[in-house]
């Protein structure tokens, strides 16, 4: 993601002024941000290879839609809590969003011929609801963890931009993202082993 194409200082205090309530601080950030939140979005939709018709316009404009109502109660802090967050909330969409498939598919009972399905080559299956449960999980166990993969994985960001972000070191960054990831990937392997 090009950081470079707003400068820091000027979405902060565009956050800022939204913040405190000026209606034209959104109106200037919005055009600002557009391309990277794209960005954003087609990566957290490449990595949970959600296969279910979502364009990475719309998780845009649902997250945004979100953030709007949010804002009452977040303080922006700077570019690198902004994309956390805005991170944080697109893949909360496609777990609600997961959660309601799963839903809709146990009320319809699914009661149809086998030979009515089209099957096609199996790709690996990514539940979006088992990543999230554990992403929340390990945000009530380890906070900083949570945020070090937010921002990595879904954010794109580097260590070093990490670091600066939540004012730790490169060095602590790392650590919190060898055990975070080591964390989840026992979490979603138990959670394969007991049949979920």
């Amino acid at each position: 993601m090009d950081r470079g194409s707003v400068p820091t200082g000027d979405l902060t205090g565009l956050l800022h002024a939204w913040n405190h309530g000026d209606p034209e601080a959104l109106d200037r950030l919005a055009p600002l941000l557009q391309a990277e939140l794209r960005v954003l979005a087609r990566r957290i939709l490449m990595r949970e290879q959600a296969r279910n018709g979502w364009q990475a316009t719309e998780l845009v404009h649902e997250a945004y839609l979100r953030l709007l109502g949010w804002n009452k109660t977040v303080r922006w802090q700077n570019r690198a809590h902004f994309f956390s967050t805005t991170a944080t909330m697109m893949r909360r969409v496609l777990v609600d969003a997961a959660r309601t498939r799963k839903a809709a598919k146990r009320d319809l009972g699914l009661r149809a011929p086998l030979e009515s399905f089209e099957l096609a080559a199996p790709e690996p299956a990514v539940d979006v609801v088992a990543i999230g449960d554990a992403l929340t999980a390990l945000a009530a166990m380890a906070p900083r963890a949570s945020q070090v993969v937010e921002l990595r994985f879904y954010g794109g960001f580097s260590v070093e931009e990490t670091a600066e972000a939540l004012g730790v070191s490169p060095r602590t960054v790392n650590n919190d993202w060898n055990t975070a990831r080591a964390w989840l990937q026992q979490q979603l392997a138990e959670r394969d082993n007991d049949g979920r």
